[in-house]
């Protein structure tokens, strides 16, 4: 008999033939579903560049504070290590209060933090405010992904979680291009990285203030004035639902963060090289580790490793970065669209094996041209892994907490996988390898050899936990009651009684037997 995890990897078939053409929905979307998915992705595009802003700065920090590699690499560890504070404290905000001013105030409080950053004068000074910047960081992936993607429809989910993930490479092309053609022509050099940074945040600060709150939000404060109720008593509610959800989903609770944070670290290995930030992540810890690894290449590291160890320039360094998080768009928007119709966990085994196949190409070639297709094709796999982390977290999370939930398993994966920047610099001290620098042979780290074990055995351990775990695919979890309102904390679904009437009544649990079907999948483990 085959195992239920695996019997459950693809959708059924009746769910899928029931689903509305894509282009259709797409059509019939209204300006303020389109508003509000664009200024989810554009926290988190801000989120991506604040973040960047270090990983792309190390040369010219390691120049302002007279420090090595690794102790700069310490403020990128201690951003990730306080993300998870930041997730809690934002996302029980958005889920008690609504998705707007939590959004709002969180994406300010980033924006003064990047501001100050660029004024610090010492290296103790710049990482007392990166640690406080992991705080207001740690609250946007769950606020962001909550307000993109409840308010769309079941069929668009997929491809827009794509492209909400994706935002974290768009973020890091932005800054990127800052540090290429701002940064070398202005006096304030590295700080204006970061000043550019903080006014683009407070832009998105402003989109989504002028935006309305979340439907869910806007039905549930109707619900309760059309009962009577008193709402004086929603955070004793909220309280008591937040028991509840944990009682009953205890077990998701643990599982979660192992996945995110094994998928993103096989993601920063190649990024680690290239990014130290890649905190993608859904499976939980093992996705987060995997992006560390990989992403953080690409994004953290990764310019360092191409210049280190390949002897590229710097600018041939950066564009091979760019070209590789052009793959990361277009595979994380591939894989959103793909795991609508095959499912969220087969769509990640595709692309993570995607990541195996193309770790030669990623580390063997010593041309710019070679370098930057591993890039493209390392990061193709990668990103789509990783962009089906937003839907999937989604849907297995406890619906009422869509944002807590989600943010805080997608952040301590983060946080798990926050040392893999650490892993690879010592791991590259300790394997070394030569190149010839102006016709002299130069011993280097062997961050290829590090970074090439590393993605093996964390995607292994990925494609493990994947297989395991849970999916709920195609789960409705916009028609569940809010944390604050009584049964909120059981999965109860609100459903309106008559068209243009604003009473609801509680039913099932939201999902019925699929969500049942994926906590047991996982009590089976």
């Amino acid at each position: 008999m085959v195992p239920y995890f695996l019997h459950n990897l693809v959708p059924k078939r009746e769910k899928r033939e029931s689903a509305r053409p894509l282009l259709t929905v797409l059509g019939e979307l209204t300006l303020i579903q389109w508003a509000l998915f664009f200024s989810g992705w554009l926290a988190w595009t801000c989120d991506s560049l604040d973040f960047f802003s270090v990983s792309l700065s190390i040369t010219h920090l390691q120049t302002q504070f007279n420090r090595s590699t690794h102790d700069i690499t310490t403020a990128i560890t201690l951003t990730l290590l306080f993300r998870s504070v930041g997730a809690v404290v934002f996302g029980i905000l958005s889920d008690r209060y609504g998705r707007k001013w939590p959004l709002v105030w969180n994406l300010i409080l980033v924006a003064i933090l990047e501001l100050g950053a660029g004024f610090v004068k010492t290296f103790r000074q710049f990482l007392a405010l990166r640690s406080l910047f992991g705080i207001g960081m740690g609250g946007i992936w769950g606020l962001a992904a909550a307000t993109a993607l409840e308010n769309l429809p079941v069929e668009a989910r997929g491809i827009a979680s794509g492209f909400l993930q994706e935002g974290y490479a768009v973020g890091y092309l932005i800054a990127a291009v800052i540090n290429l053609f701002l940064v070398p022509e202005v006096s304030a050099g590295w700080r204006s990285l970061f000043w550019t940074a903080s006014g683009i945040s407070l832009f998105a600060a402003f989109i989504r203030m002028l935006l309305p709150e979340s439907e869910v939000f806007l039905r549930a404060k109707e619900a309760g004035i059309a009962r009577g109720k008193d709402t004086t008593k929603k955070t004793k509610i909220f309280i008591q639902e937040t028991k509840a959800m944990l009682k009953r989903h205890w077990l998701l609770c643990i599982h979660a963060p192992q996945v995110i944070a094994s998928r993103i670290v096989i993601l920063l290995v190649p990024l680690h090289p290239w990014g130290d930030n890649i905190s993608r992540e859904y499976l939980p810890s093992s996705s987060t580790f995997l992006a560390h690894g990989s992403q953080a290449n690409s994004s953290d590291l990764y310019p360092t490793y191409l210049t280190a160890s390949k002897g590229l320039s710097s600018h041939d360094s950066t564009v091979a970065t760019i070209i590789g998080n052009c793959g990361a768009i277009a595979g994380g928007v591939f894989a959103g669209w793909l795991s609508q119709y095959i499912g969220r966990r087969l769509t990640i085994i595709i692309h993570i094996l995607l990541v195996g196949a193309f770790i030669p190409l990623w580390i063997l070639p010593t041309t710019f041209g070679a370098l930057s297709a591993g890039a493209f094709c390392i990061q193709f796999g990668v990103q789509g892994g990783l962009g089906v982390i937003p839907i999937q977290l989604a849907e297995m999370s406890p619906p009422a907490f869509r944002a807590t939930f989600p943010g805080v398993a997608y952040q301590i994966g983060n946080m798990i996988s926050s040392a893999s920047a650490q892993i690879e610099a010592t791991g590259g001290d300790n394997l070394r390898t030569t190149v010839i620098e102006n016709g002299k042979v130069t011993d280097v780290p062997d961050y290829a050899t590090v970074q090439g074990i590393l993605i093996g055995v964390v995607a292994a351990f990925v494609i493990f936990i994947t297989i395991i775990g849970p999916e709920n695919h195609g789960s409705q979890f916009e028609k569940a009651k809010t944390a604050f309102e009584e049964g909120g904390g059981r999965d109860k679904i609100a459903v309106e009684d008559r068209p243009g009437k604003s009473s609801r009544h509680e039913s099932d649990s939201v999902s019925g037997d699929e969500k049942k079907g994926s906590i047991s999948e996982v009590e089976k483990v």
